[in-house]
């Protein structure tokens, strides 16, 4: 991919109305689940983007028949797996790999891995829990991350045990997979959960696959052997952390901005960037599938993100422009996505002339009124990018963000959207 630079300049008093892209979360787990079950699934409203394309290419290289038009169609294997004759590359997806390396230990043995950044995320707790439930799987350089891999058509079920706070990835992987154990899964949380709404995620759809799971208060989930996921027609909802861009550009430049498409009723965690907007003084109106947000003078808060780490750079654009000191705290495990996000929005946004310290967990940042252009670097993150983005229309001058083509990682129409607003 050849990296570009997207240049943008401050702006005010924007008016407008976009729809949202389909949520990358329930793409990712409705084509995996899709692939897993008895008979055909039609997945509506799918998000097609370099992530979810990543996942669709590791199921087709699984053996499952996916053809991707208006809507995909996608012939559920009934578990039934095929051994690929190639390592599986997951690209830049996180979400990949893990849920990938779950049903994986379905059938013979399979090597994922994925680009340099995905090969320093970490994955040893995923497959120390594999273990436990019967599959070989390990690091093939030995460190805990990928290329892994994984020995499969062992996986008896049993009880598992692996933290709860460094990816809630692994604890999806394992559910998802458990009703093709041999017996009964238990997967137990040594630690306290983090990120617990994509947990919530996870078992939205695989109740609408026809499976529920037993959930002890988010310390430990059991799923009973013997039954199967059902293929259906599944419609995939609107967005909340790629919405939360453009509801807080309205928030930052006095504008009015609607997102349409957004459930109000919706299990995504980073649902929460309403009613931090509504903390932080922005007028916030939500209704059954939509929101709008009009921009006022912001405040600066204490806010907990540990359920919503995709937030912290959205929610530290903010904090740079608010009024008095915003507190970003409990986000440790946002150090392991695409960058480590609390360092990289640390860096990149001290270069507006925003007042940031680092904590290990967390962001304390003092807004500024007047922030000045600046030319700043998205580390291939996606959701640095695009809330780099988002903070040049924010300040005085000409920004230039390079490598923003990463956006498309998650998003590939942000930068047509968002250049239809200004």
């Amino acid at each position: 991919m050849t990296r570009t630079d997207y240049k943008v300049s401050g702006i005010q008093g924007l008016k407008g109305a976009i729809n949202a892209p389909p949520s990358k979360s329930y793409t990712h787990r409705a084509f995996v689940i899709a692939s897993l079950a008895e008979g055909e699934s039609r997945i509506e409203n799918y998000l097609r983007a370099g992530d979810t394309l990543a996942t669709v290419n590791a199921c087709r290289a699984l053996g499952v028949e996916i053809n991707l038009g208006r809507y995909a169609r996608v012939k559920g294997s009934g578990g039934e797996l095929k051994t690929p004759s190639r390592a599986i590359d997951c690209e830049n997806s996180g979400t990949t790999i893990r849920l990938v390396s779950g049903i994986a230990s379905l059938d013979g043995a399979v090597t994922l891995t994925g680009d340099s950044s995905l090969q320093r995320r970490p994955m040893q707790p995923l497959l120390d829990a594999l273990r436990q439930l019967g599959v070989k799987a390990y690091s093939s350089r030995g460190n805990g991350a990928p290329p892994i891999i994984v020995e499969g058509g062992n996986l008896r079920g049993g009880r598992a045990e692996l933290r709860g706070d460094v990816s809630s990835q692994f604890i999806s992987s394992l559910l998802i997979v458990s009703p093709y154990a041999g017996d009964n899964v238990e997967v137990a949380l040594t630690t306290p959960l983090m990120s617990k709404p994509y947990i919530d995620i996870t078992l939205d759809v695989m109740e609408g696959y026809g499976i529920g799971i037993v959930n002890r208060d988010y310390r430990s989930f059991e799923n009973v052997a013997g039954r199967k996921y059902r293929g259906r027609k599944y419609k995939i909802e609107g967005d909340y952390t790629n919405a939360s861009y453009f509801l807080a550009l309205a928030a930052l430049t006095d504008s009015d901005i609607a997102v349409n498409g957004l459930r109000r009723n919706s299990k995504q965690g980073d649902r929460a960037m309403l009613r931090i907007l509504g903390k932080m003084g922005a007028k916030v109106e939500v209704w059954d599938d939509g929101a709008r947000v009009k921009g006022k003078e912001l405040r600066g808060i204490e806010v907990d993100l540990r359920d919503s780490p995709d937030l912290v750079p959205t929610v530290a654009a903010l904090a740079c422009k608010a009024k008095g000191t915003t507190v970003i705290k409990n986000v440790e495990h946002a150090r392991h996505k695409e960058s480590d996000r609390l360092a990289t929005c640390a860096r990149e946004f001290r270069k507006f002339g925003a007042e940031i310290i680092e904590k290990w967990d967390g962001l304390v940042i003092k807004g500024t009124p007047k922030l000045k252009g600046a030319l700043v670097e998205s580390y291939g993150d996606h959701r640095l990018a695009m809330a780099l983005s988002i903070m040049g229309l924010t300040a005085d001058g000409t920004t230039a963000i390079k490598g923003a083509e990463c956006a498309g990682i998650s998003y590939p129409g942000f930068f047509k959207v968002l250049n239809s607003l200004i």
